[in-house]
């Protein structure tokens, strides 16, 4: 099976919910994701998936110094349980708003740059098999390309973020 690194938008309303309530916040982010799914979004995503690529982006990120873990959040979800692999984590709306100012200062180009498939096969970065075959980390960067104008959306809004392993 695969782990697939997920994330969702949740308004400061439904997120100070959703720490009180997990339950609700895992139906609220499945009503999300099934609006998007269907075509019903309306506007921009508030849902994203960064499919395989979410271990590159967190070890590339770690060795670029980034500030903020924008695929593990800072904190968990109070008592909720796993979505897939792992309980829900978050980032409050003021780190979205770092994360955001910090995604949109760092090229996906500097993110990559000195390293390629066969450094990430040394360090063990899921998933391992690919780059073993050398596949291209444009895979990598056309992922963290994405989260630049997802958080960006988010943090112009006033959004929390939750992101978790499904």
């Amino acid at each position: 099976m695969s782990m697939i690194g997920e994330y969702a938008r949740l308004t400061p309303d439904e997120f100070a919910r959703a720490l009180r309530d997990p339950e609700w916040a895992e139906e609220r982010v499945d009503e999300l994701v099934e609006a998007e799914l269907g075509g019903g979004g309306d506007g921009e995503p508030r849902c994203l998936d960064v499919d395989k690529a979410w271990e590159a982006l967190d070890f590339l990120l770690t060795r670029a110094g980034f500030p903020v873990d924008v695929v593990f959040g800072d904190d968990a979800i109070p008592g909720a349980e796993e979505w897939g692999y792992t309980p829900p984590r978050f980032l409050a709306p003021e780190r979205v708003r770092e994360a955001a100012e910090a995604l949109l200062a760092m090229p996906a180009e500097r993110l990559v740059a000195g390293f390629g498939p066969r450094d990430l096969a040394r360090e063990g970065v899921y998933p391992v098999i690919a780059w073993e075959r050398e596949e291209s980390l444009e895979y990598v960067t056309d992922h963290y390309e994405a989260l630049v104008p997802f958080f960006a959306a988010a943090a112009r809004d006033g959004d929390a973020v939750l992101m978790w392993l499904d």
